[in-house]
């Protein structure tokens, strides 16, 4: 038995374990046996290519380290990773062109696994206005021009909360993923120091208390725009069964405005 085959059981047991199932259990959802699971782990057996793939479904693997296990276990990959800029995503790209553009005035963008920004809207260019050159060569990256202390930081009103959310929110993406470039960009912009908010501005005004009721349905971002106070809530949408590592590991982020002050600032903006 090669190296490269008994690699692949460690990589199956760090994964069972992330999500906290044991091997019987595992074995259960996977119509197999505990028995052939430990064999498999320590090395004793190699999973047929099929067993493998439905073991990575079942235990919620990300697409790119599912094709980790398939070359750890000796197989080839099972999923491409397509250039987003190949013609072959055309259709793809059309149609998230589309959805952007469709959202505006209200801004949208769309991301990769490392945050890199692939598209956006007129309303993320607004967001962004007055921003330095050096965080607006491309490429482009979400989480550090919202956390930079050149960034949006110093506009955003309840910075302490977004960055928290921010922050909470990339542990969790690291915990499911082993993803060292995600690790590295986590810690840069969690080392960031905060930016010392101006003694005096245009239009200031005080922070959301968000521990009061209020009339916020979810953890607003709060961000001053050229003397406004605009309130923005966020969803983000994946795509559903992927069968590419470039579209698995895509999120489409769009800003719903929080209040109706928002919403007619930016309708008034619109062309």
């Amino acid at each position: 038995m090669t190296s490269t085959t008994t690699s692949v059981g460690p990589l199956l047991r760090t994964w069972r374990q992330r999500r906290g199932l044991s091997q019987l259990e595992l074995a259960g959802r996977a119509d197999s046996s505990s028995r052939h699971i430990s064999f498999i782990e320590t090395g004793r057996s190699r999973p047929s290519e099929a067993l493998l793939l439905r073991l990575a479904d079942r235990l919620d693997v990300p697409v790119r380290e599912r094709n980790a296990l398939l070359l750890a276990a000796g197989y080839a990959p099972h999923y491409a990773q397509t250039p987003l800029e190949d013609p072959s995503l055309g259709t793809l790209r059309e149609g998230l062109e589309r959805l952007l553009t469709g959202y505006e005035p209200y801004p949208a963008l769309i991301v990769d696994g490392t945050y890199t920004v692939v598209a956006a809207n007129r309303g993320i260019a607004m967001i962004l206005d007055g921003l330095p050159d050096h965080l607006l060569t491309p490429p482009l990256n979400a989480m550090r021009i919202t956390l930079h202390p050149e960034g949006l930081a110093p506009r955003i009103r309840n910075l302490e909360e977004w960055r928290g959310h921010l922050l909470a929110q990339m542990e969790r993406q690291i915990a499911l993923a082993r993803s060292e470039p995600l690790r590295a960009l986590y810690e840069e912009v969690s080392s960031y120091p905060l930016p010392d908010q101006p003694a005096n501005s245009a239009r200031p005004a005080p922070a959301p208390d968000l521990s009061a009721p209020a009339p916020y349905f979810a953890l607003p971002l709060v961000i001053e725009h050229d003397g406004h106070i605009l309130s923005f809530v966020s969803s983000i949408a994946t795509f559903n069964t992927p069968m590419d590592v470039t579209v698995a590991e895509l999120a489409i982020e769009t800003m719903l405005p929080a209040d109706p002050a928002t919403v007619k600032y930016l309708r008034s903006l619109a062309p």
